[in-house]
C-alpha cells in the first residue's frame, strides 16, 4: 500500500475542508495509538460489520498513517449509516471522527475498472495470497482424523462447555434452554476476539456491566448485564451478528 492515500481513501484533513460525496468507504481518524494494528482492524471490523458487508479495513503503522483506518463497505448506504450512527463513539476510550473518505480505495477501483496495479503491492498480495492458501491447505491436512473432543475446540462441533455432566452419548440430546437472566453466553466466536472486541459490541446495550472470556475455551464469552431486559435487547439485536463472515454468533442465557 502506497502513501499517498490511495488504497484506502485519503483522509488526513481536518473538518472544515469541502463536504465530500458519500462514497462507499468511511475514513476514522483520532483512533488511539497505543492499540495494536491487527487488534485494531478486527476491532474495527466487529463495530462496523453490524452495518453492512465490509469488503477491507485498512490502517497502516507509517506515522503518517497513525491514528487513522478507512473502512471500506460494498454500497453506499451502509457506509452512511456507519458514519452517523457510529461518530464519535469511545472506541478504546477515544471518541472516533468519521468522514467520507477523499479518494476511492482500491477495491473499489477494481470493481469499477478504474485501478491501476502497483506492482509492488501486487507482488506482495500474491505472496500473501499463496501463503494463505498453504496454512489452509496444511490445516485441512491436520484435520483429518482428529478425535471430535480435539476438533470442538476448533468449532467443528458445537461447544458443551456449559453443560453439567461429561461427555457420552446423552451429552448431545438438546437440553432446555436457561430461563431469562442478566448474564448472556456467547458461542461460536472467531478464535482471535479479544474482550475488548465483544465490550466494543454489546456497551451499545444499556445496562452493560463486563465481558467475562474463559482463556482455557476459546470461542466462548459470558457478558453481564444491569438486568434481564437489558440483556435481552441486548441479545436480540446481536444475534446472529457476525464478527467474520464464518462466525454467526450463537446468544442464549447463560446457566445458573
Amino acid at each position: 500500500m502506497s502513501n499517498d492515500g490511495s488504497g484506502g481513501g485519503g483522509g488526513g484533513g481536518g473538518g472544515d475542508a469541502p463536504a465530500i460525496p458519500p462514497n462507499m468507504t468511511i475514513y476514522i481518524n483520532n483512533l488511539n495509538e497505543k492499540i495494536k494494528l491487527d487488534e485494531l482492524k478486527k476491532s474495527l471490523h466487529a463495530v462496523f460489520s453490524q452495518f453492512g458487508k465490509i469488503l477491507e479495513v485498512l490502517a497502516f503503522k507509517t506515522l503518517k498513517h497513525k491514528g487513522q483506518a478507512w473502512v471500506v463497505f460494498e454500497d453506499v448506504q451502509s457506509a452512511t449509516e456507519a458514519l452517523k450512527r457510529m461518530q464519535g463513539f469511545p472506541f478504546y476510550d477515544k471518541p472516533m471522527r468519521i468522514q467520507y473518505a477523499k479518494t476511492k480505495s482500491d477495491i473499489i477501483a477494481k470493481v469499477d475498472g478504474t485501478f491501476v496495479p502497483r506492482e509492488r503491492r501486487k507482488r506482495h498480495d500474491e505472496r500473501a495470497e499463496r501463503k494463505k492458501r498453504e496454512q489452509h491447505h496444511d490445516a485441512n491436512q491436520a484435520g483429518t482424523g482428529m478425535n471430535s473432543t480435539y476438533s470442538g475446540a476448533y468449532g467443528a462441533v458445537p461447544p458443551l462447555s456449559q453443560l453439567p455432566y461429561g461427555g457420552g452419548a446423552k451429552s448431545m440430546l438438546p437440553e432446555a434452554p436457561a430461563l431469562p437472566n442478566n448474564i448472556l453466553f456467547v458461542q461460536n466466536l472467531p478464535h482471535e476476539t479479544t474482550p475488548m472486541m465483544l465490550q466494543m459490541l454489546f456497551c451499545q446495550y444499556p445496562g452493560f456491566k463486563e465481558v467475562r472470556m474463559v482463556e482455557a475455551k476459546p470461542g466462548i464469552a459470558f457478558v453481564e448485564y444491569g438486568d434481564e431486559i437489558q440483556s435481552t435487547v441486548a441479545m436480540q439485536g446481536l444475534q446472529g451478528f457476525k464478527i467474520t463472515q464464518q462466525n454467526p454468533m450463537l446468544i442464549t442465557y447463560a446457566k445458573k
